[in-house]
């Protein structure tokens, strides 16, 4: 029976910044995105009937075209003429709506599997091209590791891996939308960018505390100013001795980094005032080149 079980990895940005917006509505990028070590599962299992069945642990999230797994599928059985059906299940983790490319790692995952299951042959660049075509997150979800993601997400540079450390992912129990995010950010009115260069030097000389002072997303501007637990709970992390906090991506999901797993975990255990935090998790940084 040809069937495989795959890991989709989650993301954190390290930094964020909107260059501009551009004249066709999308907005110019530079962010540097670090995979972490909290990964949804996908088991998919080659089926003799000409069907993409879906099943997931979670029963608000769509099962048929509407799920990005299902896209991704459908395009390379389309692109490739396969006549063979697909069984999947989604065994989800990562927080959902959160910015942490979930969906798109899941897609990622649904890509390398095809490739596998019907020795399609295609090198992890064809598959980032066709990654693009799901969405902006999806080729950094095939690639993984450490890089510096330009363009609309589409350029990526692949850069030294994060050092050795412990991050601390928050998930409120609010769900924000990407879309409200950018439509609501004055692009061409930001004045205050994070230091991306900055990061990647830091990256490059295996300097935490540098990465950690450098910490920046432009996107808090507009999901704090309507959720302000975010910016309450990046000030908790700093004070139970993180290095650094920042939301990652449109949010809602905060990032702690910790020197210390101990101080982590505290960190983790003390945070049960926050009623508000329903998915909490300590993490390291997964790197390719391990």
């Amino acid at each position: 029976m040809r069937e495989l079980q795959l890991r989709a990895y989650g993301k954190i940005n390290l930094g964020l910044d909107v260059v501009r917006k551009r004249e066709d509505g999308y907005h110019e990028l530079r962010m540097i995105m670090q995979t972490v070590g909290l990964y949804d599962e996908l088991k998919m299992k080659v089926i003799p009937e000409d069907e993409i069945r879906l099943s997931v642990n979670l029963s608000f999230l769509p099962t048929n075209e509407n799920n990005l797994i299902c896209k991704a599928i459908a395009m390379l059985k389309q692109e490739f003429g396969i006549r063979e059906g697909i069984e999947a299940r989604l065994e989800k983790r990562i927080p959902v709506a959160a910015g942490m490319a979930g969906g798109s790692s899941d897609a990622a995952a649904a890509l390398v599997g095809m490739n596998r299951l019907f020795r399609l042959g295609l090198s992890k660049k064809q598959l980032m091209e066709y990654g693009v075509r799901l969405g902006a997150d999806v080729p950094y979800c095939v690639m993984r590791g450490t890089a510096l993601s330009e363009g609309i997400g589409e350029i990526l540079t692949p850069l030294p891996p994060m050092p050795s450390c412990y991050i601390l992912l928050a998930k409120p129990g609010i769900s924000v939308s990407t879309k409200y995010v950018y439509q609501n950010l004055k692009a061409n009115e930001l004045t205050d960018h994070p230091d991306i260069d900055g990061i990647v030097d830091s990256l490059k000389n295996g300097d935490l505390q540098g990465i950690c002072d450098r910490l920046g997303n432009v996107l808090e501007t507009v999901t704090i100013k309507d959720h302000p637990m975010i910016d309450e709970i990046k000030t908790f992390l700093i004070e139970q001795g993180a290095s650094g906090a920042l939301m990652s991506g449109s949010g809602p999901t905060i990032f702690g980094i910790f020197q210390e797993k101990s101080t982590a975990r505290k960190a983790l255990e003390n945070m049960r005032q926050f009623p508000f935090i329903k998915q909490a998790y300590v993490v390291e940084p997964f790197n390719t080149r391990k």
